[in-house]
């Protein structure tokens, strides 16, 4: 794919002003209403941020892997939680479509995914199963011409504004190779959706389990072929890794900045803080891990974009972004010191919104599994 670089200068210009002008004031009443304000989503739809990752051809961006970085380098800088309204629409969901689904399914989908008329949820994570997907107990058995859903999912995020949702679910043995992908209404009878949960941090980005009872969905629900669903999910592993690191790294950047700026103004002992060489250099090592994690997603996302990047070096620049994140979040909190600790300030709301991180789509050590297993190997 040709970059068209001027298109993408004013996308990311675009991108600055939605973050500087309108997402980040918007953050502490998202914080406090556990809900996305409506101008904020109405902005990003504008944008076409909920086609990020899906073609043209389907109402969506059309973007480079090294494109998508670079937009998500810029959208880090605001809380963590938008991100997670919008991305999985051109995420999960999308891409299994993309992957296995029928024209007929593309089109009913995913133009609607792209322009974020219909919201997005991805079902795998269940009570019993999280790092363990293969493991999962929802079953989907046939059912006449269409099939019957039973279980329950957990951690589900978006899944009280839903509007789609793609579900794995057990449609032979035991293990990955008898997982399905479902793409399934949330209207339809047997599907019940719990209250949204509380979360520590992330609000904005509703969470719920989803009941499925007696669900009965017609054929054409199954996307590509039986027992391909937990393959189809995992393939795009890299590309949501590689997200989450540019992400972090646009984050890193925020709380640097957020830090400077306090340890410029805060006097103590007569003169600024930020001449106190303990602080300059937690601030020091902070600006260092952001650029570390800037220039690790766009080289990897360049690799992706070329058809060479390893899953292990994806692996890699999640594990070593989210970590990272942590490690600056603390710091900057620490500059901040009891004024950082208050609820209300940004530095303690992205304290609490970057500890996910470390858990979403694959934890540290799930990604320190398949680091090894490259090294090991002999891929890294």
């Amino acid at each position: 794919m040709i970059r068209d670089t001027a298109a993408q200068g004013a996308r990311l210009a675009a991108a600055r002003a939605l973050v500087q002008d309108i997402l980040i004031p918007a953050e502490a009443r998202m914080d406090a209403e556990d809900r996305m304000p409506e101008a904020a989503r109405a902005a990003i739809r504008a944008h076409g941020l909920f086609g990020i990752s899906i073609p043209e051809a389907h109402g969506g961006l059309g973007l480079t892997m090294e494109e998508e970085a670079e937009l998500m380098l810029i959208l880090g800088r605001a809380a963590p939680a938008y991100r997670a309204v919008f991305a999985l629409n051109s995420g999960g969901a999308a891409q299994i479509l993309l992957r296995a689904g029928t024209e007929p399914q593309k089109a009913r989908w995913l133009p609607g995914l792209a322009r974020g008329d219909l919201i997005a949820c991805f079902c795998l994570s269940e009570p019993e199963a999280g790092s363990d997907a293969a493991s999962l107990r929802t079953t989907a058995r046939r059912d006449g011409d269409g099939w019957r859903i039973d279980g329950r999912k957990r951690w589900v995020t978006n899944a009280p504004e839903a509007g789609m949702l793609m579900v794995m679910a057990r449609t032979g043995g035991e293990g990955a190779r008898g997982i399905s992908a479902f793409a399934i209404d949330p209207a339809t009878r047997g599907v019940r959706i719990q209250p949204a949960q509380a979360k520590m941090g992330m609000r904005g980005a509703q969470v719920a389990d989803i009941v499925f009872e007696d669900c009965r969905v017609p054929a054409d629900a199954l996307i590509g072929a039986e027992g391909e669903g937990l393959k189809l999910a995992l393939a795009g592993l890299d590309k949501v890794r590689l997200h989450l690191a540019a992400l972090c790294a646009g984050l890193m950047e925020r709380l640097v900045d957020e830090g400077r700026r306090h340890a410029l103004a805060r006097q103590q002992f007569g003169k600024p803080i930020a001449e106190q060489p303990a602080v300059a250099a937690l601030l020091a090592d902070s600006a260092a891990e952001a650029l570390a994690a800037r220039c690790m997603a766009l080289e990897l996302a360049r690799a992706r974009d070329a058809g060479t990047l390893r899953p292990a070096d994806a692996a890699a620049a999640k594990l070593f972004a989210t970590e990272a994140a942590g490690r600056v979040a603390d710091r900057v909190l620490q500059v901040h010191g009891g004024e950082g600790y208050m609820t209300g300030s940004a530095a303690e709301r992205l304290y609490r919104d970057v500890r996910l991180l470390r858990i979403l789509d694959g934890t540290s050590e799930i990604q320190r599994l398949v680091v090894a297993r490259g090294l090991f190997s002999g891929t890294v």
